[in-house]
């Protein structure tokens, strides 16, 4: 019997974002300085076991063969406590992180299709946009919750 294996890092490249802006504005200005056209999933990116959804936009690049996903690394879940009374009552929030080992990382740029030279020359051009605080190439090996990427 022959095993199907998803080989994740042959697939695709993985850039981290910082910054500081809404995912629709971050993707906003991507579309603008990328001349791209990031239009956002219906459904968020959510799993079975958690309250956490992670929105998702998408950009098919048809002419190159290369697809976008942009991606957010947080998700701030409020919950209402019904009971108000005592010490810990009221509402409270719950972070939860799409890759928990990279939780400085406010967002992911998943590229399909691409190079080592295109991701680099676009880690420069993510880096020229002033709203973004920094930008990077991640080694898809490091990552224990890769996994959370395959949708």
């Amino acid at each position: 019997m022959q095993m199907l294996t998803l080989d994740f890092e042959d697939d695709c490249a993985l850039i981290g974002i910082h910054s500081t802006e809404e995912d629709y504005r971050l993707a906003f200005l991507l579309n603008k300085n990328l001349n791209i056209k990031f239009v956002r999933f219906k459904q968020p990116l959510d799993f079975k076991d958690s309250n956490a959804e992670f929105p998702i936009f998408e950009y098919k690049d048809e002419h190159n063969f290369i697809s976008y996903y942009l991606i957010n690394n947080k998700d701030i879940h409020t919950e209402t406590n019904h009971i108000s009374e005592g010490l810990f009552g009221g509402n409270y929030s719950t972070t939860s992180y799409l890759i928990p080992e990279k939780k400085k990382i406010d967002y992911f740029l998943k590229i399909e299709g691409s190079n080592v030279l295109f991701i680099a020359d676009l880690v420069e051009k993510l880096n020229r946009i002033k709203q973004i605080i920094t930008s990077f190439s991640i080694d898809t090996n490091t990552l224990k919750s890769k996994n959370n990427l395959i949708f």
